[in-house]
């Protein structure tokens, strides 16, 4: 590492800058999903344009990222409250780390069918 800077690359620091970017993503989203609805009332015709559209396989990739952001934050968040509150947090901090990785690849392998599914009959066909 160069002299000088605060990067270290450690666990740690990835798991805080994972855990920033996905609070700004799913913020981001709950902005659009709150505009989306809100058009209802302004133009249903648009209302329904903007549904179509959000039934589309590209959307569905984006809906499995927002999968994929909201449970990496909420189960960094709970690592990180284990870390604060819980006197030997600090020294396990990179096995719960790796704790929450695990986990959540699992269930990312398990939300795949579920939130892909309609997206790849789309593209490839029953």
């Amino acid at each position: 590492m160069p002299a000088g800077t605060l990067y270290r690359g450690r666990e740690g620091m990835w798991s805080w800058v994972a855990h920033r970017v996905t609070g700004v993503l799913i913020f981001f989203f709950l902005f659009v999903h709150v505009l989306d609805t809100a058009l209802v009332r302004v133009s249903p015709e648009a209302y329904d344009d903007t549904i179509a559209v959000y039934k589309t396989p590209i959307v569905a990739f984006m809906e499995y990222g927002l999968v994929a952001a909201v449970l990496f934050h909420a189960l960094n968040g709970l690592r990180v409250v284990a870390v604060d509150f819980w006197n030997k947090g600090a020294r396990y901090q990179k096995q719960m780390l790796w704790a929450v990785m695990g986990l959540w690849g699992l269930l990312m392998a398990g939300a795949a069918y579920p939130v892909l599914g309609h997206a790849f009959r789309e593209l490839f066909g029953s």
